[in-house]
C-alpha cells in the first residue's frame, strides 16, 4: 500500500498542472499561478492554478482556500472588464486532471457553444473570424489588467 507521500509523488510525476513552465503564465507565485488557455474561440479563457498538487478546495487551510478564491475573483473582474462578456462561466473540475485548479471563461451569446458548458457539444454556428480576432486583440490588455490585479 502506498503512503500519502509516495501517492503525492506519482500524481505529481504524472501531473500536467505540477509543472509550472507549462502554458502561458501570466502572473504567479509560489502558492498559485494564472494562466491564459490557448483556445482560439475562447479568447480570454484562464486557468488559475494551485501549485502544490492537491484535489480539492478542502485540502488546503482556510487561508490558502481565502488566498485562492481571492485570485479567482480578481481575475474575473479583471476578464469582465477587459473582455466584457455577455457571462463568464467558474468551473474546478479535475475529472481529468485531479489537480486543484479554476477555469474561468468569458461567454457570449455568439459563442460556439452559447447556452451549452465550452465541453458540450458545439453549435453549428460560431463567431466571425473578424469577432474572434477583435476579442484576441484584448488580450494584451488582459495580462496588464490581471497581473495589476494580483500585483
Amino acid at each position: 500500500m502506498m503512503s500519502v507521500i509516495q501517492e503525492t509523488v506519482s500524481a505529481s510525476i504524472q501531473c500536467e498542472l505540477c509543472d509550472a513552465s507549462r502554458g502561458d503564465v501570466i502572473v504567479g507565485n509560489t502558492h498559485w499561478r494564472v494562466i491564459l488557455v490557448d483556445d482560439a474561440n475562447y479568447p480570454g479563457f484562464c486557468r488559475v492554478i494551485w501549485n502544490e498538487h492537491v484535489k480539492e478546495m478542502t485540502d488546503l487551510s482556510d487561508a490558502d482556500r481565502s488566498t485562492l478564491m481571492q485570485v479567482v475573483w480578481k481575475t474575473e473582474s479583471a476578464i469582465r472588464s477587459v473582455m466584457q462578456p455577455h457571462k463568464i462561466n467558474l468551473a474546478s473540475l479535475g475529472n481529468m486532471v485531479p489537480h486543484l485548479h479554476w477555469h474561468l471563461i468569458p461567454r457570449y451569446t455568439d459563442d460556439a457553444h452559447f447556452p451549452n458548458p465550452i465541453w458540450a457539444t458545439a453549435n453549428e454556428s460560431i463567431p466571425a473570424s473578424s469577432t474572434l480576432e477583435a476579442r484576441r486583440s484584448l488580450l494584451p490588455q488582459l495580462r496588464q489588467a490581471i497581473t495589476a490585479a494580483l500585483a
